[in-house]
């Protein structure tokens, strides 16, 4: 994409470091209203639709827009573009907590996301870049398209570590760990919990932690060998797609239930993998 003069590949990097960056500072900001006292409540906006009353949200968008728009501001937001782009054009995309419940609730796993997407010459819209920082656990996840994936760990005695990440090596389903999301909403809910219901017993253990983007990311990184979740929702874009370019760049797995690519645009089944054990888990998913 040079000759229409987007960044080089080293730039991208480069671009992703300042991109995680961004989201560290948005992310120590966060964490001070988490430990404050807040709202445990939350308020239904429409039927299947929840909002939550987490005023966090605002300022951390805020921050992060002014921020990425200064670094370099592309064609703008994903939620903002328009209904026809072309191809080269690239989008910045950040969404508000994923793990609003967690956040609420005082849990440690919980992120803030941040996604570049790119349009091909077919206008096919995917996420070269992208960032997943859990501000609790100290954790960072960066990734960029043909650049591979990295976690960052930061704690108070060593100083910062990073380390690329690959997913493990686990060949069967029996033995393995398996990390599943739930919705909200019922009907949702129960197919998640129908699949967990289908193979217990044969994972050696069955995880529901969340956020999406953290169960994403700790499948690159081999702490999980799968995880799937039915539903997500147009507003769990931009932690899918954060996630998503993590997990591919480490050279993991991620689809949709049936296999076909994730679609930027409308609801998914997503699963993502080490890639070794989707032919035992794909029939499950139904």
């Amino acid at each position: 994409m040079d000759e229409q003069g987007s960044v080089t590949d080293m730039d991208l990097r480069e671009l992703a470091q300042a991109a995680a960056q961004v989201a560290q500072n948005a992310g120590r900001h966060a964490l001070q209203d988490q430990v404050n006292p807040h709202d445990l409540s939350w308020v239904m906006v429409s039927p299947g639709e929840t909002k939550f009353t987490v005023e966090v949200n605002t300022r951390l968008s805020r921050y992060i827009r002014t921020r990425l728009s200064q670094i370099e501001p592309f064609n703008g937001f994903w939620d903002e573009r328009p209904e026809q782009c072309r191809p080269g054009e690239r989008y910045w995309c950040a969404g508000n907590i994923d793990g609003a419940i967690n956040f609420i609730r005082n849990m440690a796993e919980w992120t803030v996301t941040i996604t570049l997407f790119e349009f091909d010459q077919n206008c096919h819209a995917y996420p070269i870049l992208g960032v997943v920082h859990a501000p609790a656990l100290g954790i960072t996840y960066l990734a960029a398209q043909g650049r591979g994936a990295i976690r960052i760990r930061r704690n108070p005695i060593g100083g910062e570590k990073r380390e690329k990440i690959m997913p493990s090596m686990t060949r069967t389903l029996s033995g393995s760990v398996v990390s599943y999301g739930m919705s909200y909403v019922s009907e949702e809910s129960k197919r998640a919990l129908s699949v967990v219901s289908a193979i217990a017993g044969k994972p050696a253990d069955i995880k529901r932690v969340g956020p999406a983007s953290m169960d994403l990311c700790k499948v690159a990184d081999g702490t999980y060998d799968a995880y799937f979740e039915p539903h997500l929702h147009k507003w769990d874009v931009p932690a899918v797609a954060a996630g998503a370019i993590v997990v591919w760049e480490a050279q993991g797995r991620l689809s949709q239930w049936n296999g076909e690519m994730i679609h930027w645009r409308r609801e998914n089944d997503v699963v993502a993998s080490n890639g070794l054990i989707d032919d035992e888990l794909r029939p499950y998913l139904i």
